[in-house]
């Protein structure tokens, strides 16, 4: 009797301690429920920092290279390189003068005696005082006057000339050589002389009137091609 009392005693209090152990598990799992799928994350974790190709200003900023670059027509369309000037931007090469003429408010116009050539040769100088390339016809239309009254000569230019207009790249100048009287026969005396920079292109009234510093005969002038030297320009009236 002793022994079946004793262990039905142990059975009790071993029961006892199954349902506390089982009470105390519940309580835990109440505390932090388990997350399931698509579950928001705990309160207490730190945002995920921000992808930097997912940010607003991952689009492409605008190219600071400089200037732009030149279209086909222009690019590469280079001339010769004789003339000075020009910085390499698009609308400063040879091949854009040949489609865009001179400008006569973008142009500076002179007349000069230099040394080293015959007393009847004068030449005509124009500058091109814009930023972008531009072209001339082969040579100036040149004209004389006395006293501010026309003569009514016109210079002549070489036989048989033909080509694209003359390239003149921004802050480069273009020479043309004047010889009032080739034959040195004499005749009347000008004291001023009147270019035209582009006669195919420009209105008369772009043309300016110069005085000769020093006044000579004009008798069957001769005007020689735009060049990129005074010399070179001298030896197309031979």
């Amino acid at each position: 009797m002793r022994i079946h009392r004793r262990r039905s005693a142990a059975l009790a209090a071993l029961a006892g301690l199954v349902l506390g152990l089982t009470g105390c598990e519940g309580g835990d799992s109440s505390a932090a429920p388990t997350a399931g799928p698509g579950a928001p994350s705990s309160p207490t974790a730190a945002p995920p920092a921000p992808s930097p190709s997912s940010s607003p200003s991952s689009s492409p900023s605008p190219s600071r290279s400089g200037t732009p670059a030149a279209p086909a027509s222009e690019a590469g369309a280079g001339g010769d390189g004789k003339g000075p000037g020009g910085g390499g931007g698009p609308g400063t090469d040879d091949g854009y003068a040949y489609t865009h003429p001179c400008s006569a408010r973008n142009l500076t116009v002179r007349v000069t005696a230099p040394e080293g050539f015959p007393a009847t040769v004068r030449v005509v100088t124009v500058t091109n005082n814009g930023s972008t390339s531009c072209g001339l016809d082969l040579h100036p239309a040149v004209g004389f006057s006395a006293k501010g009254a026309a003569l009514g000569i016109q210079a002549t230019p070489p036989e048989g000339i033909g080509g694209p207009a003359h390239p003149v790249r921004p802050g480069a100048t273009a020479y043309a050589a004047v010889d009032l009287d080739p034959s040195g026969a004499g005749g009347p005396v000008a004291d001023e002389i009147n270019v035209l920079a582009d006669g195919y292109h420009m209105p008369n009234a772009d043309g300016v009137s110069l005085p000769l510093a020093t006044p000579g005969p004009v008798v069957k002038p001769k005007v020689g091609l735009y060049h990129f030297t005074a010399r070179d320009s001298f030896q197309t009236l031979r």
